[in-house]
């Protein structure tokens, strides 16, 4: 399983239903479509909301991303994220 964050943005319609009963359909959603949420947070500043989710695919995480703006109006962008480790592990074994 891969994992991936899913960026929201709030718009004026996508407030009016936010509720707890909204975040609990979005979790089963996400299962729904093959992943997990792992964790959710409001944030401050540029984006309102990650989720940040597991995959086992980046089909599996595009589709709930669709799914989930269609769910609540909520705009995502969705990232997968490289563990760090891993990543120092691709940068060592680069050739240049």
């Amino acid at each position: 399983m891969a994992t991936y964050f899913l960026f929201g943005k709030y718009t004026q319609n996508s407030l009016k239903d936010a509720s707890g009963k909204r975040t609990d359909k979005a979790r089963k959603l996400i299962k729904e479509c093959g992943g997990k949420l792992l964790d959710a947070y409001a944030l401050l500043g540029e984006k309102d909301l990650v989720l940040i989710t597991e995959f086992s695919s980046t089909k599996e995480a595009a589709q709930a991303s669709i799914a989930l703006t269609k769910l609540t109006g909520i705009g995502f962008a969705t990232s997968e994220a490289i563990p760090v480790n891993e990543f120092d592990k691709l940068i060592k074994s680069s050739k240049r």
